[in-house]
């Protein structure tokens, strides 16, 4: 049986680097891989940049639609994500 391997993302407002390792040290052979900021003209960047869209929704089967359609995606398509939430 081989290990199961995980990627885990961590997104914090604050101190995410210091939650990260404490994580990586608590989970037998985990590490910190990488860390990305958010540029300092956040969220006004470039293309390419990260994004941040709430979606808040009390209808459940809308969020299950954008969550699985976000899951396909190697790139976030907001416009994808919108049209799965309207069904």
């Amino acid at each position: 049986m081989t290990p199961t391997k995980n990627t885990i993302c961590l997104w914090y407002d604050g101190d995410a680097e210091d939650a990260a390792r404490f994580y990586a040290k608590t989970f037998p052979d985990s590490f910190v891989g990488a860390v990305h900021r958010a540029p300092a003209d956040f969220p006004s960047g470039k293309q390419g940049d990260v994004l941040t869209k709430a979606y808040t929704s009390p209808d459940r089967a809308a969020a299950r639609r954008a969550f699985e359609a976000m899951m396909t995606m190697t790139k976030i398509d907001i416009a994808t994500i919108e049209a799965a939430v309207r069904g």
